[in-house]
């Protein structure tokens, strides 16, 4: 079947309980090319449970990729399928995140030592729709800690059709850590993710952990691909900004951080209308001036204010009227 070629310089990581959907419409505002991801989803859950709340999305949203935890090759399929419905332009598959639930399922990044399972479900997924299947992985697990663990799981699920991986380069440590501190106590090995590339140019290898500066981000879109960046979009969102000037980005861009708060404001009217409290959705906008004068009354203001009963929009409003204009 025919894949959808999609820019893939910048992606924003997704992150369980915080990827939804208003954080990313607010994202999309700040970066009008980069890949969003929705937080992971089971495949059981995409396929037993509510699938138009777990996969409805606003189409301004686009490039949007699907992240998918499982293991077996029936439940994939068929939530690659409901996906397809949906519309979303990739399914990405989870093998990396080593929570202990994630664990007790048998997918995420325990599944790094098992590639002919990953690659079973790529390749029953690819068979049933055109939707490009992508694969998440850590650059190995536990004691499984060298270029060689990496490269054969590559090669094992390359193999089975998948030519795109988004590789943390950091090992994941599956007991004796929590998730929190797999984000950054294991050491970050770049030049791992490098080689891989190097040794396989005909893959699509996106790396991804600790790109806190465009800086950072110019300097590993030498050796790879593409660049996912995980806290620092969420902590400072106006990050995806600075990326895309950097790289060219295209008209439509937000001149400052006050048009990126006015443009959410229809948003924002609209999901309240429809039972949304303001506080899911302000949760998201909290870090947009960081680093700015007045970020810290923008941030205080809507944490004490956009949670009350009945809060509308008149808090983002007086939030923005607290800051300078020049932001």
């Amino acid at each position: 079947m025919m894949k959808r070629a999609l820019w893939r310089k910048v992606s924003v990581a997704p992150m369980m309980d915080w990827t939804d959907r208003h954080c990313r419409y607010f994202m999309r505002l700040l970066s009008p090319r980069a890949r969003l991801y929705t937080e992971m989803v089971t495949a059981s859950a995409v396929v037993r449970g509510d699938a138009p709340h777990l996969l409805t999305f606003h189409p301004s949203e686009h490039p949007l990729a699907l992240q998918l935890g499982g293991s077996e090759p029936a439940p994939m399929v068929e939530a690659a399928r409901i996906a397809d419905r949906f519309g979303y332009d990739e399914i990405n598959i989870n093998v990396g995140c080593p929570s202990d639930r994630v664990q007790s399922g048998q997918f995420g990044a325990c599944l790094m030592s098992q590639p002919v399972k990953v690659g079973a479900c790529v390749r029953a997924m690819q068979g049933e729709t055109d939707v490009p299947i992508t694969v998440k992985c850590r650059i190995g697990i536990d004691d499984f800690d060298s270029y060689e663990f990496l490269r054969d799981f590559v090669e094992g699920v390359s193999a089975a059709g998948c030519d795109t991986f988004i590789v943390h380069a950091r090992k994941a440590i599956l007991e004796g850590l929590s998730p929190k501190e797999n984000r950054s106590i294991p050491e970050l090995n770049y030049e791992r993710v490098y080689r891989l590339k190097n040794d396989h140019p005909s893959l699509t290898i996106v790396l991804n952990g600790g790109i806190r500066s465009a800086d950072d981000a110019a300097l590993h879109l030498r050796s790879v691909d593409g660049v996912m960046i995980g806290r620092e979009a969420y902590q400072n969102p106006w990050f995806l900004v600075e990326l895309e000037r950097m790289l060219g980005g295209p008209a439509g861009q937000p001149a400052g951080r006050h048009q990126v708060v006015e443009q959410m404001v229809p948003y924002i009217e609209n999901e309240l209308s429809a039972g949304t409290r303001l506080k899911h959705i302000t949760r998201h906008m909290l870090g947009l001036y960081s680093g700015q004068p007045g970020a810290r009354a923008w941030r205080r203001y809507l944490s004490e204010n956009a949670h009350r009963p009945g809060a509308g929009v008149e808090v983002i409003e007086q939030a923005l009227a607290r800051q300078p204009m020049a932001a």
